[in-house]
């Protein structure tokens, strides 16, 4: 009688393990659904910022493109006799105030009217960005 005793309590608990091992191995295969749902929206997140990068960068060679081609306008504007003829004073003061500085910083207020704040730039700056991809080349088991 003892040992039947012993072998159901043995077989209650293997009942209980497989069924812990059950709920076990559907939580691993949830949180596994979760993970890989994760790496698909980490890697879409990467592509995003990436092509952003590449339009700011493009966008960045543009504006100082057009600052030098404003510059050169701005130089012959105040180096050619007619051009101070035909601006007014003002004009004239506005125009060698800025041909003085870099454009850039000159218009920022008028460029950047938008209601976006840079001045956390310094914190958030993309080549603060690490696209460190040696966790994603873990060997998982």
């Amino acid at each position: 009688i003892r040992i039947a005793r012993c072998f159901e309590a043995t077989r209650q608990r293997c009942c209980r393990l497989e069924q812990d091992g059950h709920r076990t191995r559907e939580q691993l295969a949830r949180v596994e659904a979760e993970r890989a749902a994760l790496e698909v929206k980490l890697k879409h997140a990467r592509n995003q910022v990436e092509v952003e990068m590449k339009k700011r960068h493009r966008a960045e060679a543009e504006l100082e493109k057009q600052e030098r081609k404003l510059q050169l306008v701005l130089e012959l504007l105040m180096r050619e006799p007619w051009g101070s003829e035909a601006l007014g004073k003002e004009q004239c003061s506005v125009l060698s105030a800025l041909t003085g500085r870099r454009l850039g910083a000159a218009l920022a207020p008028i460029r950047r009217s938008s209601a976006v704040n840079e001045s956390c730039q310094s914190l958030l700056s993309h080549s603060d960005i690490s696209y460190d991809r040696t966790e994603d080349d873990v060997v998982r088991s």
